[in-house]
């Protein structure tokens, strides 16, 4: 399915579930207030509407991060009651988090047990009951969407089989279009049993028959030669895609952007949602905000510690590079003896890691409270400033030295264009005890995988991590 249309679909798929979350509050509070043997149960005007309305943001966060509105599989037998599920259990734990921080009151245990099962159990027969409704929306409201593909080599046969898939939404193949004025036998697509015309009768063609779309997948030589196809449906107001694989080794995202009138093509292998990378920020700066008021006495006790226990300030802050190799002061605390960078040459020896990181369990500049502090990852807390300022993130590659990235291959340099955060896939790994290419993999496969759904996963599985020591010296 074409992505545009897919995020129209996921767009009314996340309006009907809030709509659906509303009439699962509605049923949950009558039935809650006209149960008889109950304490009387009554939300005002006032309360109700910022509980409703903070119900429809932790489910649609909650969704957003599951991925719920961007899978095309949240409709399939498997997903099709693990994705509810697994919103409404998110959301059953954080609604009453919500309502405490929020000062809404108190609020029936019974009513929000009822609310979280109601949702769950509207949006389950919704997802049941929603390919019927929509193939019978596409009878009643809507016609076929007729394409005809110009090319009859693999790549067209392709583009025809992924078309075929979405028959269900409508999405019809009228037939194919040689790709040069003379025919060049054996075409791949002739196997499909569609029609293909000539080159030259395609003006007629598209007047006799109903053509939405011309789709093109062929060779950027013969792209060339098409210009007056392309200028004939320019001209007719039809719509037409060109297939862009011209450069087939290339691993990156591919997309099209304006700069004011001028079109330019877009190649990249990192994360370009900006909407999502947004709310990503957006969490960052919410999640710290509550951590570092919840751990204030604790950071306050630790930078006091510091200072009573060995001579020097408490935090230790060092250039580190971040976004795109933009160096940033980077802050801990302070878990070695004053002056230690200075007796980095004397130590070299005692490196327990391979490539350009020095880490080391029997490092002597290291302080007795500095190594409580890295084994419980207490000495990390001071960079929730670093996330406050936008430098860092929660999850993310952590971030190196200067002189670490100088001397890094060209395809490790790839992990520069995630911001740097805490966490990250190696922390669940090991930490300190992989190697430096299985690191760098690791940060790979983040980035190449990146979703919020994935960065929630990471910080879970990195709580029982930190509170274990596991990997960590």
């Amino acid at each position: 399915m074409f992505t545009r249309r897919a995020k129209l679909l996921w767009l009314l798929l996340l309006f009907s579930d809030l709509i659906l979350l509303a009439l699962a509050f509605e049923i949950a509070y009558l039935a809650r207030a006209n149960v008889p043997g109950l304490r009387l149960f009554y939300l005002n005007p006032e309360v109700a509407g910022t509980l409703l309305l903070t119900a429809g943001v932790l489910w649609t966060g909650i969704g957003t991060a599951l991925q719920v509105y961007r899978r095309a599989a949240s409709f399939r037998p498997g997903p099709l009651f693990r994705l509810p599920v697994s919103q409404a259990f998110w959301f059953g734990l954080t609604l009453p988090t919500a309502i405490y921080l929020l000062k809404l009151g108190e609020v029936s245990r019974s009513f929000l047990a009822l609310f979280v099962f109601l949702a769950l159990l509207l949006q389950a027969v919704y997802r049941l009951l929603a390919p019927r409704m929509r193939q019978f929306l596409r009878q009643e409201f809507t016609a076929p969407r007729n394409y005809l593909i110009v090319g009859t080599g693999p790549k067209a046969v392709e583009l025809a089989r992924c078309i075929e898939q979405n028959e269900d939404h409508g999405d019809r193949i009228l037939g194919f279009v040689w790709e040069a004025e003379k025919k060049q036998e054996p075409a791949e697509a002739l196997s499909l049993g569609k029609p293909v015309w000539d080159l030259a009768s395609l003006p007629a063609m598209l007047e006799q028959h109903i053509v939405d779309e011309v789709l093109v997948a062929v060779s950027k030589e013969q792209l060339e030669k098409l210009e007056d196809l392309l200028l004939t449906c320019e001209e007719q107001g039809i719509k037409t895609r060109v297939l862009v694989d011209f450069f087939p080794h290339l691993r990156s995202d591919i997309s099209l952007d304006k700069l004011e009138h001028l079109p330019l093509l877009t190649f990249s292998r990192t994360p370009e949602n900006e909407y999502l990378l947004f709310l990503k920020q957006a969490m960052d700066l919410a999640l710290g905000v509550v951590v570092l008021v919840v751990s204030a006495p604790l950071l306050a006790a630790i930078a006091l510690l510091v200072r009573l226990t060995s001579p020097g300030p408490a935090i230790y802050r060092q250039l580190r590079c971040g976004l795109n190799g933009r160096k940033f002061w980077f802050y801990k605390f302070r878990s070695m003896y004053l002056d230690a960078d200075q007796m980095q040459e004397q130590v070299a020896h005692l490196n327990e890691m391979d490539g350009p990181v020095f880490k080391s369990s029997r490092d002597p500049r290291v302080t007795p409270l500095g190594r409580f502090l890295r084994r419980t990852s207490l000495d990390e807390f001071p960079q929730l400033f670093n996330i406050l300022r936008g430098d860092m993130s929660f999850v993310g590659p952590r971030p190196p030295l200067p002189q670490e990235v100088a001397q890094y291959e060209k395809w490790q340099r790839r992990r520069l264009r995630m911001k740097p955060g805490l966490t990250c896939l190696w922390v669940l790994e090991g930490r300190n005890q992989l190697n430096f290419a299985r690191w760098m993999k690791l940060d790979m496969e983040y980035i190449d995988n990146w979703s919020l759904s994935l960065d929630l996963k990471i910080l879970l599985l990195t709580v029982p991590h930190v509170l274990t020591g596991r990997g960590a010296s």
